[in-house]
């Protein structure tokens, strides 16, 4: 089959690979029909993430067609399903999945050891995402081994083309954890950091979960144009103090509730410290992460405030003021999404019509074309904002 290829930094190739089997009785073999490049994918791009190796297949947002069933899957999946595939791969019986805690499931990173020895300890299994995570091939490809398949499936009706539902796999329920999580109450102005297509997910949310003012920080004309679209008030943070204008917005006061949905790569704004002494410390290997999202969130949260991580980090990062995050009473809440906790509702609500998430993909291509599209979504040219790719 055909699949996109991790072969080191910026370098992702169409390669011919070998076709999945089943493996373990729980397996089933999808034809993906759809996947995507997600935001996350561009920090392997530029080998922010260690792990990696020559012929991993990328991609974490796919869906498609059941082909193939192991014995232990038939309860759950026939072939001939329409599914879904959520990037967390989940077991559904450990403490965790009992308590909803799919993104960190106790078993199904099979590569728990070394996954300790960086996190401390291991989180769940995804799909084309490093071998802390399990090094599990990806869906960005023709067909994909679904392990845990009989847990690690959404199914979807007919009748709903690909571009409404494919999202259920990550960027939609990231976005509304990023705003359940964040405890939106009635009259809350929340702020979000990050109008890539994560953000645009968290600012809808946040808006159908009742925030009475969301304002989104960006710098891309596109992207505020389109979190304008939603209702938010935009602040271009090249333009103007982010700081500033978030004090006029909340009568001084601040944001009751910050989203970080931009993680690693964060840039700096306008009247902020520069961030070279970050990006250096990157290079030298002293630090992961670029963590001015967060610092400026810190200082422009409300006393009492909430601050809700959804962004991606790697690993260390350097100059986090916790002492005012801790004077000021701030909490804390973060998780790679736990998707399936999310998407009965999601799913009900793109049947009825409430959210129709399609409206982020900018760009509809073949997926030979995804080496080229990886450097279009990274140079962030053609107004690309979301790339949907078909094999």
């Amino acid at each position: 089959m055909k699949a996109l290829v991790w072969h080191g930094k910026e370098d992702v190739r169409y390669d011919t690979v070998t076709d999945p089997s089943i493996e373990n009785p729980r397996d089933a073999i999808i034809k993906v029909t759809s996947c995507a490049i997600c935001g996350s994918d561009l920090h392997l791009f530029h080998n922010l993430i260690p792990a990696m190796l020559p012929g991993d297949i990328l991609g974490h947002e796919s869906m498609g067609e059941v082909v193939e069933v192991g014995s232990d899957a038939k309860g759950s999946l026939k072939v001939g399903d329409r599914v879904v595939i959520p990037f967390t791969i989940q077991c559904g019986e450990c403490e965790q999945c009992r308590k909803g805690n799919f993104s960190v499931c106790r078993r199904t990173n099979r590569k728990a050891e070394l996954a300790d020895k960086a996190f401390g300890h291991h989180t769940a299994g995804l799909f084309g995402y490093t071998h802390l995570t399990g090094g599990y091939p990806g869906g960005q490809a023709e067909y994909l081994r679904v392990p845990f398949a009989d847990t690690t499936h959404i199914k979807v009706p007919d009748g709903i083309e690909d571009e409404k539902l494919l999202f259920l796999s990550d960027i939609l329920p990231t976005g509304w954890q990023a705003a359940v999580q964040a405890d939106i109450q009635p009259g809350d102005t929340v702020a979000v950091w990050g109008c890539g297509p994560v953000g645009q997910m968290t600012i809808r949310s946040a808006i159908l979960l009742g925030a009475e003012q969301v304002i989104a920080i960006d710098h891309l004309p596109e992207r505020l144009s389109m979190a304008e679209a939603a209702g938010a008030i935009t602040i271009n943070f090249e333009e103007e103090s982010v700081i500033a204008r978030l004090n006029e917005l909340t009568g001084g006061e601040g944001p009751h509730k910050c989203i970080d949905a931009v993680g690693a790569e964060a840039h700096v704004s306008m009247g902020q410290p520069d961030t070279i002494l970050d990006r250096a410390k990157q290079m030298l290997l002293a630090e992961n992460d670029r963590p001015h999202v967060l610092r400026e969130m810190i200082y422009a949260c409300r006393v009492a405030g909430v601050i809700s991580i959804i962004g991606v980090y790697t690993g260390l990062v350097d100059k986090v003021p916790m002492g005012q995050a801790m004077n000021k009473g701030l909490t804390f809440r973060m998780a790679q999404a736990h998707v399936p906790r999310w998407t009965d509702d999601l799913l009900r609500m793109i049947e009825d019509g409430r959210i129709d998430p399609s409206f982020v993909i900018t760009h509809k291509v073949d997926l030979s074309a995804g080496p080229e599209m990886y450097r279009t979504f990274r140079d962030k040219s053609d107004s690309c904002i979301k790339v949907m790719l078909r094999p």
